[in-house]
């Protein structure tokens, strides 16, 4: 396994590094004076429109996107081992980053899943304009009422009447649904709770924001912040909402499938991500230790604030290593044969990258909790990411179901 960097992976670093130097950075102090004026917390700053604009002129759009299967260029074609370096760069200003080079979630797994399994009509009505970043798009899967770590428990019904589809359900945390911008929901639910394979049981399809009998009835807060960067998370209710049957995504009882196949880049680009969010918290750690004194000397100076220095950074590198591995085993052998190293990732990472956090916050005291600094907010969305896409424990137990199999 070689993980040097490819001269096209260090072109596209330098370019993304003086970006986010030049643009990003400076333009974090700016979007929050622009939200805090805006009527509506879900309205998105002006600055963001200005930040898309430049990184598509600098060809920074889409890099989370490989080619298509016919080699259609649809991203910027990349492999997962290509695009890890740089999702770890965005994960250093998570609220704007991602969404100004269109490499946003939940956008993200929408476009792979429209790219992967929509068909041509799907495709040029949903998709275009995603690539485009002309509108943004909400996935409904989570619900109040069972445990969604198990999806198959998933009530939402999908019932089949003539040439439509109606839709019956109440989610929750589904991101994105707060955004104006956001045009249309890929949501799952049962068309056949009645089959045998309790996996074959869901269906996805695709529903307008403004299809009569959508109600977005809430903001759903993490931690007591509203997540601009997804488009917020809102609870939702489908009551008698219809669709065309040709809105279905693949084939009735595909959802399960589906939602593995999306599901599995996902989790690793939020793993990159939260590489580049400890990075910049070990930033912020050293420069915090290295101007403030107590005690007679500089915090840095402390024993235990170097051993937090220390560990951090060790830390990073095997989380980092770890993911490299991933994502070349993606590329190389395909998502199931990455299976044990995606949930490896996925329970390692967020873990590790919280308590380095936490660490940061201590560090900077009264500092660390308030809105000064990034390192609340990073603490939140980090530990949130221990139950977005699976909660650790579901992957600990598919990840010693398989260990224990070569021992049975």
């Amino acid at each position: 396994m070689d993980f040097a960097f490819d001269a096209r992976t260090e072109e596209l670093r330098e370019r993304l590094l003086a970006f986010m130097a030049d643009h990003v950075h400076p333009a974090e102090p700016i979007a929050e004076e622009q939200r805090a004026a805006l009527a509506s917390p879900w309205l998105t700053p002006p600055v963001v429109a200005e930040l898309k604009a430049e990184a598509r002129r600098q060809g920074l759009w889409n890099l989370f996107l490989p080619d298509g299967e016919s080699g259609a260029r649809l991203g910027a074609g990349l492999t997962n081992l290509q695009y890890a370096p740089l999702a770890e760069i965005t994960g250093r200003s998570p609220d704007l980053a991602p969404t100004a080079l269109n490499c946003a979630a939940p956008d993200t797994g929408n476009m792979e899943v429209l790219a992967q399994f929509g068909d041509p009509a799907q495709r040029e009505q949903w998709l275009k304009p995603l690539l485009a970043g002309e509108i943004r798009s909400a996935f409904a899967m989570t619900e109040p009422e069972v445990a969604s770590s198990d999806a198959t428990n998933v009530r939402t019904r999908i019932e089949r009447a003539g040439d439509e589809y109606v839709i019956n359900g109440r989610k929750w945390y589904i991101s994105g649904a707060m955004n104006p911008n956001c045009k249309v929901f890929v949501v799952m639910g049962k068309t056949d709770p009645d089959a045998a394979d309790v996996r074959r049981q869901q269906s996805m399809v695709l529903v307008p924001r403004d299809t009569p009998g959508v109600h977005v009835v809430r903001a759903m807060r993490v931690y007591g912040y509203e997540d601009h960067a997804h488009g917020g998370h809102a609870e939702v209710v489908f009551d008698d909402v219809r669709v065309p049957v040709a809105n279905l995504i693949g084939e009735e009882g595909g959802g399960f499938a589906i939602a593995q196949a999306r599901l599995g880049p996902g989790r690793i680009h939020h793993c990159m991500r939260l590489i580049g969010m400890a990075e910049r918290a070990i930033e912020l750690m050293c420069r915090r230790a290295s101007s403030r004194t107590a005690f007679g000397q500089s915090i840095a100076a402390q024993g235990v604030v170097q051993e937090w220095i220390a560990d951090a950074r060790v830390t990073v590198e095997q989380l980092r290593l770890l993911v490299l591995k991933t994502a070349w085993l993606m590329d190389t052998v395909g998502n199931r044969g990455a299976h044990t190293e995606i949930q490896a990732i996925k329970i390692a990472t967020p873990r590790a990258v919280v308590d380095v956090l936490d660490r940061a916050v201590q560090i900077h005291g009264a500092g660390g909790v308030s809105q000064d600094f990034p390192l609340a907010e990073l603490w939140a969305a980090a530990r949130t990411l221990r139950l977005a896409d699976g909660p650790d424990e579901v992957h600990q137990r598919s990840l010693a179901r398989r260990e224990l199999r070569r021992y049975a």
